[in-house]
């Protein structure tokens, strides 16, 4: 019953708040509109650092690749021409071609335990990418609240400047008539000015956000945007246990953190191998060819199957498995510190959030309130009833009561985003669309920075000629 009564005050809230303020700044007439989905699909789609992690995957593929090949077969090829001469001898000339290739049939397991590690490696880098993508979801979102946010604000401080503004021109003319004391008009040009200042910091903060939310999508940094999506109140409902029980089920970190603990328990099985035997298949051919004192040639084919057995290394091989136990150990302590952060880290998203979703419904009327307290106030001064103090008092409480309903507001959407994105919510379907097209890296840019790296050497060059 209470719970059902909060959610509907919450929904009142969120409905009167966005009633009563302006959303946007004022841009110009061809900024590009953007929604909030708009701004993460475009950011997975083109974002620098997702592209840097992705190109891990390719890094962890070629690992895995060089695993595989390690316990395949081998071939060689050489040619060696040969030319000598002894004293009291004709001189020699010969050509020997050789062909050979390798198996290993046995290695102890090691190679067994490098290819099963790249294949985790190479999941891994896939699951590092997929938690990149959550994560920049997530500060898009911030960066989008804030910007949204920021707006709001300067439309308070806006307003606020403008009441100050026409306050100080009547306490003005009430002074020249003789009905005002100085002292008026100079605490009205003070509050003015401080109103001001706030202004300018609000209008500061809107800029910053947009920004971060144009590195974010890796756009014009200069480019006009309209952000045309509004903030709605969404209950959550799951309790925080029930949060951080599913943070370990699906946080994809954290399945990274476990998948690494098991490359170095493969560590620790390759290195052991350097204490069993090798073994490995050979198979060889070779042509022989002599062109001085006489024409011959002769071919020969081989196979052999060789062991090789390391009996004793001064403690090189007991020392390199100490080393990877200890690396083990120090994994699994990572993924004990993991689960630790993520409920540590989850734990204060979650009471942030249930905090400023209480600090929204006790906002209540009090917008509405301060508004006309600050009426009452302003024509009680006017009929010469009141004093400046109660002006001020009422427009100090008015601008906080409106910024303090659209911090709390703007708080809990990103508190609630905060808590999604430390759950490990997956992505959308068409942010999966989105984030599919995600470049690698061009040869054009190749080219580019290779093009900008000569003339950044060549310029360095010239200058330290002369400024020798």
């Amino acid at each position: 019953m209470y719970r059902e009564k909060r959610r509907r005050q919450c929904y009142r809230a969120f409905a009167a708040l966005a009633l009563s303020t302006a959303l946007f700044m004022p841009l110009p007439a061809h900024a590009m509109s953007l929604t909030l989905t708009e701004a993460i699909d475009m950011a997975l789609a083109s974002n620098t650092g997702l592209r840097i992690t992705a190109e891990g995957e390719r890094s962890a593929d070629a690992a895995l690749k060089q695993a595989r090949g390690k316990n395949s077969i081998s071939a060689e090829a050489g040619d060696t021409l040969r030319t000598s001469k002894s004293k009291d001898e004709d001189a020699q000339a010969s050509n020997t071609l050789s062909l050979s290739a390798r198996l290993p049939l046995y290695s102890g397991g090691a190679n067994e335990a490098n290819i099963e590690s790249g294949e985790i490696g190479a999941q891994s880098a896939r699951l590092m990418t997929e938690r990149a993508r959550e994560d920049l979801k997530y500060e898009v979102i911030v960066a989008y609240w804030g910007a949204v946010e920021a707006s709001k604000k300067v439309e308070v401080q806006r307003d606020t400047v403008n009441k100050y503004d026409a306050h100080l021109k009547n306490v003005t003319a009430l002074y020249d008539a003789g009905a005002q004391a100085k002292i008026d008009v100079l605490r009205s040009s003070v509050e003015l000015s401080n109103a001001r200042q706030e202004l300018i910091s609000a209008e500061n903060s809107y800029e910053v956000n947009l920004a971060t939310l144009r590195n974010l999508m890796n756009i014009a940094r200069t480019e006009p945007l309209t952000l045309t999506t509004e903030v709605t109140y969404q209950p959550f409902e799951k309790p925080m246990e029930d949060c951080i029980s599913y943070a370990y089920r699906n946080r994809v970190d954290l399945m990274a953190e476990r998948a690494k603990l098991r490359q170095r328990e493969l560590a620790v099985d390759s290195v052991k191998a350097g204490k069993k035997p090798t073994v490995s298949l050979t198979l060889g051919t070779g042509l022989s060819s002599q062109f001085q004192p006489r024409h011959d040639s002769s071919s020969d084919v081989s196979a052999s199957v060789g062991v090789s057995w390391n009996i004793f290394d001064s403690g090189v091989t007991r020392g390199a498995i100490e080393e990877a136990e200890a690396e083990r150990d120090i994994a699994l302590l990572n993924v004990q510190k993991a689960e630790e952060t993520i409920d540590l880290n989850l734990r204060k998203a979650y009471l942030n959030m249930r905090e400023a979703e209480k600090r929204f419904t006790s906002t209540g009327n009090a917008v509405a309130q301060a508004r006309e307290d600050y009426h009452i106030a302003s024509e009680r001064y006017r009929a010469g009833e009141g004093i400046l103090l109660d002006i001020i008092d009422a427009q100090t409480a008015l601008a906080s009561a409106e910024t303090n309903a659209i911090s709390a507001r703007y708080d809990y959407a990103r508190y609630r985003a905060q808590v999604e994105n430390l759950m490990g919510e997956e992505l959308t379907e068409s942010e999966r669309t989105a984030a599919a097209g995600l470049p690698s890296v061009t040869q054009e840019e190749r080219a580019a920075a290779q093009a900008a790296y000569t003339e950044a050497g060549s310029t360095a060059a010239i200058q330290k000629g002369e400024n020798p």
